[in-house]
């Protein structure tokens, strides 16, 4: 059976990266190109709903660093036995109150094995009139120096996961009335 190929896409909450996923999966579909989206997190909330640590999904940043480790172990172990493509939609960095946690840390980047990572970024500004605007969520509020230090921070982490990995690092901007050269860009990445 050949495996398929892995492809993680990330960014800060509010970029659009779940957005983009979701037009560039569309889009393939029309060609033919078939891929599964996978929310790492989600995968992780469900880890930790059997488990009973959390109610919702907002609360696993705030969970203790060694449950947040066990947690990223056992879905990365699950993502991984996925043989066709997947699109893992996650974080490269989590923003917790002890700091930056690594999204990607090294026992999950060996379970999953990405052929590339994708960072969705977009102006700071943007990003922070998107999340005041998404009532479906509970963020922790941040300002633009905050969100820019967090885009810059995923890079530089996206960097150490390539170097790790050997896989390649892609950014692909996001930017206000201008999904589609986004969409354009990400579906000539997964075909």
């Amino acid at each position: 059976m050949s495996i398929g190929k892995k492809v993680v896409i990330t960014g800060v909450p509010g970029v659009g990266k779940t957005t983009v996923i979701d037009a560039s999966m569309e889009a393939l579909k029309a060609e033919g190109i078939s891929y599964t989206s996978i929310n790492f997190g989600t995968c992780m909330f469900e880890v930790a709903c059997d488990q009973s640590i959390v109610n919702d999904r907002d609360e696993m940043r705030k969970l203790d660093q060694e449950v947040q480790k066990s947690l990223q172990k056992t879905a990365a172990q699950v993502i991984a036995k996925i043989q066709e493509n997947i699109i893992i939609d996650t974080h490269c960095t989590v923003s917790t109150p002890g700091g930056y946690l690594p999204g990607l840390p090294s026992w999950v980047l060996q379970e999953l094995k990405p052929d590339v990572i994708v960072l969705v970024e977009t102006d700071e500004d943007q990003i922070l009139k998107r999340r005041l605007s998404d009532t479906t969520r509970s963020r922790d509020m941040e300002g633009y120096a905050a969100i820019k230090d967090h885009q810059r921070y995923n890079r530089y982490m996206a960097a150490s996961y390539s170097m790790f990995t050997g896989c390649t690092v892609k950014i692909i901007k996001n930017l206000d009335f201008l999904l589609e050269n986004a969409v354009s860009e990400m579906v000539e990445l997964l075909r």
